[in-house]
This record gives structure tokens, C-alpha cells and sequence, in this order.
């Protein structure tokens, strides 16, 4: 194990070097540094875990009394695809030897699509693409997601001999809407 002052001497020579040659690509392996990327995930709170064992003694109860319970679980969420070709940097990696100097302009408010899907142990129910009446994208609100619900969903279920089925969907306002819970 490297001690605090290697690792400070390692950092300082990193800066140094790349002050020096006034270069944004440099040797890391030279200097023994790492690159590190932040991985983030939701806060978990106290009673976060005795909701969720609530939530697991129930499945067991019902996987007890059904045992294809699983089975009739339909997960669904909706996904935003830039029309542009924007890739996100963060799921983005170039290896070089050299700095290719990549620069790459991109819109504020890039045009996007937004495409809903559901999965369960049947097969893929989906895409469904939210545009309007005349083909133009839109943004999903409760409206337009409870029309997807009655107009497409709800008749793509209707192909399959679905007896009992639990619907899985985030907490998105248009899903969490009294009238979207009503239907």
C-alpha cells in the first residue's frame, strides 16, 4: 500500500505534468492515478427497510397461495430517446493513445421521443411511441399516458388470456394520478 505522501507526491506530478505540456491527454499510468467515476443511487431512509420486508413477506404469502405469482407481474416505464444522436457522456468511453480533441456541440432542448414498453413473463408489450394525432412527438402527460393505457395497452392485454395481473409502474405523476388509478 502506497502511503499518503506517494499518493499526494502522485497527484502533484499528475497537475505538474499536465500544466507542463499544456495537454488535456496524459499518462495515467505513468503517475499511478485512477480514474474514478461517481456512481449514484437513491437514498435509502430508516424505514426503507421494514418496507421492504413487508413487501417481501407479502410476495411470500402470495407466491404461497399462487405459485406463478411472478408470472403475472407486467413491469412498464417509458424511456427518452434524442433525436439528434446524442449519446450521453456519462455511458460514453474513448481509449486513444492520443487526445482526439472531440468536441461536440449539442441543442439545449434536443427533440426527443419518448417510447413506453412493458415487460412480463409472456413477452414485450410495446413500443408504444407518445405522438399526436397528426404524427408530431409529445411530451406524456396524464392525459395522453391514461390514453396509451385505454387505447393501447389495455387492447394488447385483451390478445392474451389474462385472468389476474399486477401492473408495476413508477411514481411519475401521470402513473400516480387519481384518474390514471381509476381506470
Amino acid at each position: 500500500m502506497k502511503s499518503r505522501s506517494s499518493t499526494l507526491d502522485a497527484r502533484r506530478a499528475f497537475r505538474m505534468r499536465k500544466k507542463a505540456t499544456h495537454e488535456h491527454f496524459v499518462e495515467i499510468e505513468d503517475v499511478s492515478c485512477q480514474v474514478i467515476y461517481s456512481q449514484f443511487g437513491l437514498a435509502i431512509h430508516q424505514n426503507d427497510h421494514q418496507a421492504r420486508r413487508r413487501f417481501v413477506e407479502w410476495a411470500q404469502k402470495e407466491i404461497a397461495v399462487v405459485p406463478d405469482f411472478h408470472k403475472r407481474i407486467l413491469f412498464s416505464d417509458e424511456a427518452h430517446f434524442k433525436l439528434n444522436g446524442y449519446v450521453n457522456k456519462q455511458n460514453c468511453r474513448i481509449w486513444s493513445e492520443a487526445n482526439p480533441q472531440v468536441y461536440v456541440e449539442t441543442p439545449l432542448h434536443p427533440e426527443k421521443l419518448t417510447v413506453w414498453s412493458a415487460l412480463w413473463a409472456v413477452g414485450i408489450i410495446g413500443p408504444y411511441f407518445f405522438k399526436n394525432d397528426e404524427g408530431h412527438i409529445v411530451t406524456v402527460n396524464g392525459d395522453r399516458y391514461r390514453a396509451m393505457i385505454t387505447n393501447f395497452f389495455i387492447p394488447e392485454l385483451n390478445n392474451h388470456d389474462v385472468q389476474e395481473l399486477w401492473f408495476q409502474q413508477n411514481g411519475a405523476t401521470c402513473h400516480t394520478a387519481r384518474a390514471t388509478i381509476d381506470l
